[in-house]
């Protein structure tokens, strides 16, 4: 050991208190370590940092034990003795330490332990002796300081096992944590039979084995006594559920896979099965020919049809080839394994592909339909299928006619067929039409009872009262059914004398019963106009009594418009009161004070009895009241925020530049608003215009969805719709312009 070595505080404290018996031990463990190497030996010439101390010390422990272990060699060997480990002193004892007698100790005990011990290396096959078995594992010893265990698992056949029996095991570690080799039955099978499992790979070779176990995933096969894994789907050419069936058959495989550090082997079972097949399929392709009937297994059943084994190759039996009548399945006429015979229909010789027939070898039941079911005549058949737009009725195996949903029923609103039939239900139709040559026959359900619509004005008179159910509410009206099958419209302007319905939902709900009255029958186009209002007296008639002009009265804003106010009165009649007469003179529109549901004081200062109109004035109602009143009623409806519009835009600007540039754009705004107040009744006509366009729009959707008999109804309501839509256009401007010249006559007069 280098003088120049530095010596740690921990190393002195471990010298001294170390005794001879613990330090003949530490020898032990230094004996297990690997021979220093030649760098090792060398050493840095100046020591440095204490990581590389350290190493320089055990350095020179490591080449001085290796020179004594080389002194005390017999001279008189005639052959070369495998050499011993090399001596040296634990890590914590320094040799300059001890005196030559303590030295001379530490050889003889290292000598004596090393003499017992076998001179085994790691990596390699060695020999042993089971010297128990005990918790699942194999005790080994194989003539080392300690012995070796090994899993049950590792032996092919666990139950012959005997203690003293020899063994050959792999040697992977010459100690682990626990003291004990690391030791492998399977890695020594392994690599006796490498070079054999290795050319067998190679060249491709065909190899037997047996089926031992089966494991997740797989099978394990016994291969020239090394397990191999047999993937589940090499088993076989197709899926097999069930592996067992396998365990303890000899089989013939091919090596797919190799991995020598892993001891993975992988094998396959098909491969060898595909090349015998690819031989048959070869054979059989040479001889198929279309037209041929030929015999077949039925290999696999899909949901379009079956695959059909003739030899070696498979061809298709498609669904609609297996029977001329219609089946849910192929399972139902052909199972898996069966022998059956076929015609071959398409042969495709380049991409080996066969369709095959089954019901081609059976007459053609078409032929002669036309005969068998002449237009008009009656039959019974069997459903055997139901779509969205009708149902399919067997006549007779092969021959299917079909009963569109519109055919079902003279009177039902019918929007599946499975509401009217279920599929095996023996139902009663009418032929109407037959297409022999598209394979096709119309049916008829309705056409076997009498048309209810051809009787209807003789059960109903125009004007007579009527109970009905609601059955449906669309954006323009609620269809009524007055009798099973028979329903009426009532349009949205057929339900109330006063009111401005919006839906018809405000009136009725669906399914409740209301009184409604004929307003119209039309047999022909299948559809009954109805009425809800014409079912009490038209009460505009007595209005005028309550509401002459100069009335003053309070109403509750149930509605805010661009250029005014709809508001409830009593008798639940609607008025309206235009933006120039809600005596706020702040706002450009409504909704800038006013509120939904909110009381207003007015006065009548028209009324149209011949219209159905009452237009009312807030101003008007406050031309003679004091001031006090005034401003109560404009503190109660304050401007609620900025005014939308051109005034949002000059606000905006205003806050960026200042209170100078807001003032300016305020004022500019302000002028902007009073020379629109011209084109005010105009901008309000294009916004009721577009509201009502929008109602149009939904009303013709709802339309859609309805049957053709509602398709028509619609239309008809929705012309009603927009002659009212145009009637409360001119309304509102004929109110604005009744309440200015009001305003004008007024102020002259004053």
């Amino acid at each position: 050991m280098s003088e120049d070595s530095p010596k740690t505080t921990e190393v002195e404290e471990a010298e001294a208190s170390s005794s001879p018996a613990e330090l003949a031990e530490a020898a032990k463990e230094v004996s297990a370590e690997p021979p220093a190497t030649d760098s090792e030996q060398d050493g840095p010439a100046e020591p440095s940092a204490e990581p590389e101390t350290a190493v320089a010390t055990e350095t020179a422990v490591a080449t001085e034990t290796a020179e004594a272990a080389e002194t005390a060699k017999p001279a008189d060997e005639t052959e070369p003795a495998s050499p011993k480990r090399p001596y040296r002193l634990p890590k914590w004892v320094d040799e300059q330490d001890l005196n030559q007698q303590e030295l001379e100790e530490y050889e003889q005990m290292f000598q004596m332990y090393d003499e017992t011990l076998k001179d085994i290396v790691e990596g390699e096959i060695v020999p042993g002796q089971v010297i128990a078995i005990e918790n699942g594992e194999v005790i080994i010893d194989v003539g080392f300081k300690s012995e070796g265990a090994i899993s049950l698992s590792e032996f092919t056949d666990p139950d012959e096992l005997e203690i003293g029996q020899d063994i050959e095991v792999f040697l992977e570690d010459m100690e682990a944590q626990e003291g004990q080799l690391v030791l492998s039955k399977q890695k020594a099978d392994f690599m006796k039979v490498w070079d054999k499992i290795k050319d067998a790979h190679e060249e491709g070779a065909v190899v037997e084995g047996q089926i031992l176990r089966r494991i997740k995933g797989g099978l394990v096969v016994d291969l020239f006594g090394v397990d191999a894994f047999l993937p589940g789907s090499q088993v076989a050419l197709k899926q097999t559920p069930n592996l067992d069936q396998f365990i303890g058959e000899m089989l013939p495989f091919k090596i797919i896979k190799l991995n020598k550090s892993r001891r993975n082997i992988v094998v396959s079972r098909r491969v060898v099965l595909e090349v015998e097949k690819e031989k048959q399929k070869q054979a059989i392709i040479a001889e198929l020919d279309r037209g041929q009937v030929r015999k077949g297994v039925v290999k696999n059943i899909t949901d379009f049809g079956a695959f059909v084994d003739l030899g070696g190759i498979d061809g298709l039996l498609h669904i609609t080839d297996i029977s001329w009548g219609r089946i849910g399945h192929p399972s139902e006429l052909v199972t898996i394994g069966s022998e059956i015979t076929v015609a071959i229909l398409e042969f495709d010789r380049e991409r080996e592909r066969i369709s095959l027939g089954l019901k081609q070898l059976e007459p053609y039941p078409w032929a002669n339909v036309e005969e068998k079911y002449p237009v008009g005549s009656r039959i019974t058949g069997r459903v055997v299928s139901i779509t969205d737009y009708g149902a399919f009725v067997e006549l007779e195996r092969g021959v299917e006619g079909l009963i569109h949903i519109s055919e079902m029923s003279w009177t039902k609103h019918v929007t599946h067929p499975s509401k009217m039939v279920t599929v095996n239900e023996n139902v009663d139709a009418m032929v109407l039409k037959v297409d022999q040559q598209n394979e096709k026959i119309s049916l008829g359900m309705k056409q076997t009872q009498p048309d209810p619509w051809l009787s209807l004005n003789e059960r109903y008179n125009v004007g007579a009262m009527v109970r009905g159910r609601v059955r449906n509410i669309t954006a323009f009206g609620a269809f009524v059914e007055i009798e099973e099958g028979i329903d009426g419209l009532v349009h949205i302007s057929d339900m109330s004398w006063t009111r401005r319905i919006k839906h018809p939902s405000e009136v009725v709900r669906k399914g409740e019963e209301i009184d409604v009255m004929v307003l119209n029958i039309d047999p022909e186009a299948r559809r009954v106009s109805l009425g809800i209002k014409q079912v009490s007296e038209d009460p505009w008639i007595s209005l005028a009594e309550v509401y002459p002009v100069n009335t003053e009265t309070t109403g509750v804003i149930i509605r805010l418009l661009e250029r005014g106010v709809v508001v409830e009165l009593s008798h639940e009649v609607e008025g309206f009161v235009p933006i120039s007469q809600l005596n706020h003179p702040e706002i450009k529109r409504p909704g800038d004070a006013f509120k939904e549901g909110e009381e207003i004081p007015l006065k009548v200062i028209e009324f149209d009895g011949k219209n159905r109109r009452v237009v009312l004035s807030v101003k008007a109602y406050f031309r003679d009241r004091e001031r006090a009143e005034i401003d109560d009623y404009l503190s109660k409806h304050p401007v609620a925020g900025t005014v939308i519009g051109d005034v949002v835009a000059v606000e905006e600007e205003a806050a960026e530049t200042g209170e100078a540039a807001k003032a300016e754009k305020a004022s500019k705004a302000e002028k902007a608003a009073k020379a629109k107040d011209a084109a005010r009744a105009e901008d309000t006509a294009e916004a009721v215009e577009t509201a009502e366009a929008e109602e149009t729009e939904e009303a013709e959707d709802a339309v859609q969805a309805e049957a053709t008999a509602e398709v028509e109804e619609t239309a008809q309501a929705e012309d009603a719709a927009e002659a009212e839509n145009t009637a409360e256009v001119e309304e509102t401007a004929q109110a604005e312009a009744t309440a200015e010249a009001s305003d004008a006559a007024k102020d002259e007069n004053a």
